[in-house]
């Protein structure tokens, strides 16, 4: 984490908790708990006249990528008219995250979830909650199908336009 402090005017104390820098070391605390409460990359206050910046500091990590004899990359079976595709977005099935949010798979803790893999779904039907702002929103299947691929987890971070589930 990284914290920023800039002055605007005459700086006021924030609290009794400051150290050599003048920086309110408790409040940079909270706003860092708040970050990863939150899973939010940066946040920022302005307290009298005093700005406080706190941002994580993402890392990229390279993915390593087994790369497969190319003979068994483009190979056909008879099933198929085209080479598989592993990539969810590009399906035509999938189920997209229209919010930022945290997905829920079930309506409550202990509860079974909306669907399952191998489950039919109406359209319509709700096959997951995505909780934004404090707000449940209920996300619905688009089309009537069996579910083939779950992409997320319960309690996990999504962005928008990230793929969520795979209906067939």
């Amino acid at each position: 984490m990284r914290a920023e402090q800039v002055k605007k005017g005459p700086a006021q104390s924030m609290s009794n908790n400051k150290g050599k820098t003048g920086v309110d070391q408790e409040l940079i605390r909270e706003l860092a708990k708040l970050l990863d409460e939150t899973g939010l990359s940066e946040i920022e206050i302005d307290r009298d006249g005093l700005r406080v910046r706190v941002a994580r500091e993402l890392r990229v990590q390279a993915a390593s990528v087994l790369a497969a004899p190319a003979a068994q990359a483009t190979a056909l079976s008879a099933n198929q008219s085209k080479p598989a595709v592993d990539d969810p977005v590009a399906h035509p099935g999938c189920v997209r995250s229209p919010m930022v949010g945290t997905t829920y798979l079930a309506p409550e803790p202990g509860a079974a979830n909306f669907v399952d893999v191998g489950s039919r779904v109406a359209q319509g039907q709700t096959i997951l909650i995505i909780e934004a702002m404090k707000t449940m929103n209920h996300i619905p299947a688009p089309k009537a199908g069996t579910v083939t691929r779950i992409l997320v987890g319960n309690r996990q971070p999504v962005e928008f336009g990230e793929p969520l589930a795979i209906i067939e």
